[in-house]
């Protein structure tokens, strides 16, 4: 009887690393997407962080020419991450970022959260919500 309980619980722990492998795998996408994405901003490229978006909200608001250009009116100084809340499908992240607006060189910082979701099927992590709006409130 002491074979068969040894077995069982081998076969367990067998399984829940399995399961603690998964979950990293995801969290190392996660990490691997967050660094794309602030990479992608803090360097101006709108468009290539537009890929990043969740396609469902991408479908819904559709990103016009005009739109990217006006990304093209302010450089991001600075991308800080303050907080973080990862989960295994969901995951915010609190970030202050600086911008220079490039016509007026007047600085300024602004709090975003980021809101990502992990999607199974494309086995890929989207930001949902959009890029960040430089000009709320303005």
């Amino acid at each position: 009887m002491r074979v068969w309980k040894s077995i069982l619980l081998a076969w367990l722990a067998v399984f829940a690393l399995a399961g603690c492998a998964s979950t990293g795998k995801q969290m190392s996408e996660l990490e691997r997407s967050q660094y794309t994405w602030s990479a992608a901003i803090r360097w101006g490229d709108f468009e290539g962080a537009w890929n990043m978006v969740d396609p469902a909200y991408r479908d819904a608001h559709p990103a016009t020419d005009l739109q990217f250009e006006r990304y093209k009116q302010v450089q991001v100084s600075s991308y800080r991450e303050l907080a973080s809340s990862p989960g295994e499908t969901e995951a915010l992240r609190e970030i202050e970022i600086g911008v220079i607006n490039r016509h007026t060189m007047a600085e300024r910082t602004m709090r975003y959260t980021e809101r990502w979701r992990y999607d199974a099927a494309r086995k890929a992590w989207f930001i949902e919500g959009g890029l960040p709006d430089f000009w709320a409130g303005e």
